[in-house]
């Protein structure tokens, strides 16, 4: 499965408006100047950061927190169950075994009422749902096994969708791929076949990986065990990186372009939280 990963790290510019005054008019402006230079805010350490400028770093704030943060993203969506049917088998002059694992970040998920099904060029060629453990009738397995029909040749190249409804989240995942389909060859039965479902998010269309290097740079934070980059999208979770040394990248899922990003960095060794503000948009 191909996925584009592409980042994008831009600024606003904040604009500043002068008073053009002559004669009089500057003591007033010089006299108000005076004034305000004596003047702090109390409450000026509270305030949101300022948006830098072309030329400026980008703002950002640390807190100080008692446990390491749970980050996740929500892949729940309200998508209705599809009422797809098995296909006829004696329409078909062959076919192969498909047995697909759900990936880890999914895997929690996955029920009895789930939904695994394979189009070829817009046709419902498999449709299977979660294997049946062989020590565990009752056990949920992660694993589907079909079989995928087809009247084309091994040489043959057919534009394949994969679907993967499930039920917990309401949400149906596509991937979709360029792929020969041969009888005589089987996919994951050697071994595993995973596809990344959450690349094909009905939620999430667009995906792209952060590089969050630079933007560390600035709060001279060196990644080490223990810490966790994460990419917020307003309040809502849009990408976690796992906790490993020099961790800088994760793969950020974004519902249309534009938004704006801000990037919240875990250190383990002080306990706090950095975070940067409108550190990159989603495209």
């Amino acid at each position: 499965m191909k996925t584009n990963d592409r980042t994008m790290s831009k600024f606003r510019l904040q604009r500043y408006l002068l008073p053009s005054l002559t004669g009089r008019g500057w003591g007033v402006v010089l006299l108000l100047l005076v004034l305000l230079s004596g003047c702090k805010s109390d409450d000026s350490d509270d305030k949101d950061p300022v948006e830098p400028g072309p030329n400026q770093e980008a703002a950002y704030t640390e807190t100080t927190v008692s446990e390491a943060p749970t980050w996740q993203i929500d892949w729940s969506n309200d998508q209705q169950k599809p009422d797809w049917k098995e296909p006829d088998a004696s329409a078909y002059a062959n076919w192969t075994i498909l047995m697909v694992q759900i990936e880890e970040a999914l895997q929690p998920y996955v029920t009895k009422d789930d939904q695994m099904a394979i189009f070829v060029d817009g046709e419902l060629r498999g449709l299977a749902k979660p294997a049946i453990a062989v020590d565990n009738d009752q056990a949920v397995s992660t694993r589907f096994v079909m079989k995928a029909y087809g009247n084309e040749t091994g040489t043959e190249t057919v534009n394949m969708s994969l679907k993967y409804y499930c039920q917990t989240l309401k949400h149906i995942f596509t991937l979709t791929d360029d792929i020969n389909l041969s009888s005589d060859e089987s996919t994951g039965t050697d071994e595993d076949y995973i596809p990344p479902f959450t690349l094909g998010s009905a939620k999430y269309p667009i995906v792209m990986t952060l590089d969050a290097t630079a933007i560390l740079a600035k709060a001279g934070i060196q990644p080490a065990a223990g810490d966790q980059l994460a990419a917020f999208v307003g309040n809502e979770c849009r990408g976690v990186s796992p906790s490993a040394i020099g961790q800088l990248k994760c793969t950020v899922y974004g519902r249309v372009a534009g938004e704006s990003i801000t990037v919240k960095y875990y250190q383990a060794a002080t306990g706090k939280v950095f975070t940067f503000p409108n550190a990159a948009k989603v495209n």
